[in-house]
């Protein structure tokens, strides 16, 4: 299964790995050292188990908030981030710069799995949503629910990635 995932997924990440080094060259800028095909193929086949993350977008009491609202990831780490709506309302996990800096495996809802880039997840009252990801590039992003007045209401949060620790 994971040689046939490889398999998939090498063509994208050698263009992604090729594009990296090429700006490294035209604007002078450092590659990602986690941005590479062998680390990328090594967290898929490697028999570290998932880190399940569960994430609340608002509540039953309709409060407007993440809960929790401040997560750590830990570069080169493979992540499921499972995201529920069990409030009444539709609510918007928005991390664009977040999104930016993880390589995602795939978003699963329902009976459909999408594969590339996510920058926003929709979750429907009642909903559940799978985000499998393996963060890339350490900092400190901005979360928050990007339906108007969501986010001013209290509906933001932080999302850290800490640099990997040398085994």
């Amino acid at each position: 299964m994971m040689l046939i995932l490889w398999q998939r997924l090498r063509p994208g990440l050698n263009w992604l790995l090729g594009l990296a080094v090429s700006l490294s060259f035209v604007i002078g800028i450092q590659a990602l050292p986690l941005f590479s095909e062998g680390a990328i193929a090594a967290v898929l086949s490697s028999s570290k188990p998932l880190m399940e993350v569960s994430v609340h977008l608002g509540n039953s009491t309709e409060e407007l908030k993440f809960v929790p609202e401040q997560l750590e990831f830990i570069a080169g780490r493979r992540y499921k981030l499972i995201l529920d709506n069990p409030s009444s309302q539709k609510h918007y996990f928005t991390a664009k710069d977040f999104a930016d800096a993880i390589w995602t495996q795939k978003v699963e809802a329902g009976n459909v799995e999408v594969k590339g880039a996510i920058h926003e997840l929709e979750l429907k009252p009642g909903a559940i949503a799978e985000w499998v990801f393996v963060p890339l590039k350490s900092g400190t992003y901005e979360l928050h629910c990007s339906i108007p007045g969501h986010s001013e209401a209290g509906m933001r949060g932080v999302l850290t990635i800490a640099e990997q620790q040398p085994a």
